[in-house]
């Protein structure tokens, strides 16, 4: 049993190596940088190891975009523990998430932008995925008021999103990126 125990650990700690290695390069150099050959060198293993952990680069960028989600997650709930109330909360989480869109844009891509297998909802979506999620559900629920709670939540979280993305790729003016946020809060942190 110890000698299996210890290949199980030995396998997890390549697995994320491997995952940690493709989210370092994204970020350095940009997704089309992370190729399987490139992985393998960066962690020193053979490509046939890395197949073994996964089918390909999108199972890797994949693996990035869950354990990303869960960074997301961690960083929306502490802007809405850091509120005094909960229209504060909303425009900790729009701020917290446009800023982490662009502190991490290579893992936001991976996340939101670029082809993935994950799958999003649905029931097998991955916790990570579903607590970032619950994040901002949790802190517009008091504002959704008679419309369906995860309905109220994907179209702020599209608004906010497509505010981050056109931003990002120059179609917005980035010195009224704050004035926007606070429109999508304005409209959607309001009671009745």
């Amino acid at each position: 049993m110890a000698i299996r125990e210890r290949r199980e650990r030995e396998r997890a700690e390549r697995e994320r190596a491997i995952v940690a290695a493709a989210r370092e390069l994204a970020e350095a150099e940009g997704w089309d940088a992370v190729t399987t050959r490139r992985l393998a060198a960066e962690i020193e293993y053979s490509q046939p190891v890395l197949y073994s952990h996964f089918k390909g680069k999108g199972a890797i960028m994949a693996a990035v975009a869950v354990e990303g989600c869960g960074d997301l997650a961690a960083e929306l709930a502490a802007a809405r523990a850091a509120a005094t109330d909960e229209r504060q909360a909303v425009a900790g989480i729009a701020t917290a998430y446009a800023d982490f869109a662009e502190r991490r844009p290579a893992l936001y891509d991976a996340i939101f932008n670029l082809p993935t297998e994950l799958p999003f909802a649905s029931q097998d979506v991955p916790v990570e995925l579903a607590r970032a999620f619950a994040e901002l559900a949790e802190t517009l629920r008091p504002f959704a008021g008679d419309d369906n709670l995860e309905t109220f939540t994907e179209t702020f979280w599209s608004g906010l999103h497509g505010l981050v993305s056109l931003m990002r790729n120059g179609r917005l003016r980035r010195e009224e990126h704050e004035r926007r946020l606070a429109l999508l809060v304005d409209r959607f942190a309001r009671l009745g």
